[in-house]
């Protein structure tokens, strides 16, 4: 039970953080280059949040 309320928390974490991501792209004023710093920061948080959340398993 565990596993699937990390893996559905990390789910619905990384589709929020993706569709905020995405958000900034709609607007018409706001260039692909705008919005690369956003991508990488969210790329990061997930992966960082991915690993942490099932391959670093010193700090339980």
């Amino acid at each position: 039970m565990q596993k699937f309320t990390t893996i559905l928390g990390c789910a619905i974490a990384i589709a929020f953080l993706l569709g905020l991501a995405t958000t900034l792209t709609r607007s018409t004023m706001i260039g692909f280059l705008d919005v690369l710093p956003v991508y990488i920061l969210m790329g990061v948080a997930i992966f960082m949040m991915v690993y942490e959340a099932f391959f670093d398993k010193s700090s339980k």
